[in-house]
Parts: C-alpha cells; structure tokens; sequence
C-alpha cells in the first residue's frame, strides 16, 4: 500500500505543477469498436483509469488504491466484451464491475470499483455545460450489488476533495439496451480541478456486479463553443503512462 500511495502522489503533483491555463476541457467519444478486444492494454490505452475504495460490512471506510490504469483482463473493474450489443451497439462493448482481484471479498468486505476518463477543468471552460451520454444494460448484478456512472469533480487544492458527484443509479435498469444523460456547469470554482466521467460498482463476497455500457459521449452543450484542441487530454493521459 505504501508503493500505491508514493505512486498517486507523484501523479498527482506533476497534475498539480502543470498550469491550469493550458488545459481544457475536450470532447470523447467511444464505441469501443476500434478497441482490440484481446488487448489487455486496450482500455488503458485509451485512457481510462481505475481507483479501488474498500469498507467494512457497515460501510465504514478502510482504505483504497489507485490510480491505475485501467485493466481489460476480466479480473478486476473492467472489459471490453463481444456479443452483447443490440442493433446500435455494434460488435464490443463495455462492462463495469468490481475488482475480483481484492481478496477483502472473502472478508466480507465491499469492493467499490471506479473506471474513469479523467480531464484538468482549465479557465476558458467556466460558464461550459458538458454531458456525459451512454448506453447502459443490466448484467448480472446479484445480491446487494449496486452501480451508478457519474460526473464527478475533484479540488487537487483541498486534498482531492470531491466537490461534485452526479450520479445516475444503474442498479435496477433493465437488461435491454438504453439511453441515459448527465450534465455539469462548469463554475468558477472548478478551474484548475479534475473532472472525470465514468462508472462505480459496489459489491462484497465475490457477488456479480456487472453492468454493459457503451456508445459513451461527452461533449459541450450546444448553446457553448467547442473546444477544437485537443492536445491537453492528450498530455494528461501521458502522466499515468
């Protein structure tokens, strides 16, 4: 834990040393068709990332890990997968679900797993609504597993304090495709924190907790201009590599 921990600070001060200035927000977009299926590198190479939160059967907070990159190996947090689209969703999806890797399952402890695209807010993007759009169908989520995607935003200033998490509770949808939103306004506040867009599963004693989403989409609303440069998201997934 403590070679995890040196790890995410040495990321998280080379984010903090670079100027806010020269980020801003850009749009993503995601099929997953283009992704090489049997690559366990796939994911991470186009950068997602993942952070593990563990808590006691009472949901008290024990401790967590990360940031990684993010896996496409079935173990742990994520994959893409074949055969499970409909006739909008192509040849490969992707599914979310805890990290089987932690032995805590056994413990009886809840595994939250994080997968997430991850941006620096810079100061042109204040007065911006973004949305983050997808697909999303029910895998097998059993017992008291839960899931959720989410916006969420992060002060690097304050210690990682989250400072917005907007979520939307994918644990009872249904197991047929569909199409689901969230948006944020970027305030003055925001400038110079992470943003990050992505999905979280809940789950304990090696219970199924996966949920398929794909067609993933964040963008500008369209009352705003379009960001036309995307050499920022570019150099903060080099950071992680």
């Amino acid at each position: 834990m403590k070679n995890q921990a040196k790890a995410l600070f040495a990321v998280a001060f080379l984010v903090v040393m670079i100027p806010a200035s020269s980020f801003a927000l850009v749009p993503y977009s995601q099929d997953f068709e283009g992704l090489d299926q049997a690559n366990t590198a796939a994911l991470a190479d186009d950068g997602w990332l993942v952070f593990g939160n563990v808590f006691d059967g009472d949901g008290n907070y024990l401790y967590g890990y990360g940031v990684f990159p993010a896996p496409n190996d079935g173990g742990g947090f994520c994959q893409i997968v074949l055969g499970e689209g409909g006739g909008d969703q192509g040849f490969q999806q992707f599914v979310s679900f805890s990290d089987y890797n932690n032995a805590d399952h056994g413990n009886g402890n809840i595994i939250e797993a994080n997968v997430f695209q991850e941006q620096l807010i810079g100061p042109g993007d204040v007065t911006e609504t973004w949305i983050f759009d997808f697909d999303a169908k029910m895998g097998n989520l059993e017992g008291g597993s839960t899931a959720l995607a989410f916006i969420k935003t992060l002060d690097p200033a304050a210690g990682y304090a989250t400072t917005n998490f907007i979520t939307l509770d994918t644990t009872n949808i249904p197991a047929t495709w569909g199409s689901y939103s969230l948006q944020i306004t970027i305030d003055g506040s925001l400038d110079g924190q992470l943003l990050q867009i992505g999905f979280s599963n809940k789950a304990t004693n090696y219970e199924g907790s996966g949920v398929f989403y794909d067609n993933i989409n964040f963008y500008i609303d369209e009352t705003g201009p379009v960001p036309n440069e995307d050499k920022a998201w570019g150099d903060l997934k080099a950071l992680y590599r």
